[in-house]
């Protein structure tokens, strides 16, 4: 029997070029109600709710990889279209989406309280994303909360903003921590294998072997 092959669609969205996500199983019929995945919403999601229903695709969950407030402004127009979405994060950011000083959006001429998450997931859930195996690991430092979403099978990881092509996460919010995030890479992220893609929350994908290679960050 084949095994499911995973395609990821990435939009840019907002004006801080919010890389989110669409994950689905590679299929041409083009039937509809084919299950798919959103990962993280940013401002302005139009076109991927866009591509979403012009691919006749069912979304399943949101999962999001941390909640600043640049991976959850579009919650809402999710929400507008898909009512009953679930939407999962961490534990330790639950109460972001509700608190704008949490989620940096206090400052705003409009501070957000998006929906409440709907659910949770934790280090070492195994998720059956389009068939395959899809790991959570935990990697806070950026934030409390921040997830990778890490394919074996397919050697992709969605990495949030923890580490990005030849940089690495801010940790200077208030709910940052330098020695955590530096400890989430080594410890979560450069234990995969160099082969495996990274797809970042901001910027252009990379590799694991190239970061740990180039990134000026991660070289002492």
């Amino acid at each position: 029997m084949t095994s499911p092959k995973l395609r990821i669609e990435s939009f840019v969205l907002g004006d801080w070029q919010t890389n989110c996500y669409v994950l689905h199983a590679a299929d041409e019929t083009g039937d509809a109600g084919r299950p798919c995945w959103i990962v993280d919403a940013s401002f302005e999601p139009f076109k991927m709710i866009q591509f979403i229903k012009q691919s006749k695709l069912q979304p399943q969950a949101v999962l999001l990889t941390h909640a600043h407030l640049d991976h959850i402004a579009g919650l809402v127009d999710v929400r507008r279209h898909w009512p009953d979405i679930p939407i999962l994060i961490h534990p330790a950011e639950t109460s972001f989406l509700t608190d704008p000083m949490l989620n940096l959006s206090a400052f705003l001429p409009d501070p957000m309280i998006l929906p409440q998450a709907t659910g949770t997931f934790e280090h070492g859930d195994v998720l059956d994303i389009a068939g395959l195996r899809c790991e959570v690991r935990h990697t806070p430092g950026h934030s409390p909360g921040g997830v990778t979403f890490y394919f074996p099978t397919e050697s992709v990881a969605i990495v949030g903003d923890t580490l990005f092509q030849n940089s690495v996460g801010r940790s200077d919010f208030p709910t940052s921590d330098e020695a955590t995030l530096f400890r989430s890479i080594r410890q979560q992220l450069l234990t995969l294998p160099d082969e495996t893609r990274i797809l970042p929350g901001h910027g252009e994908a990379s590799t694991i072997g190239s970061e740990r290679k180039f990134n000026p960050f991660l070289r002492t």
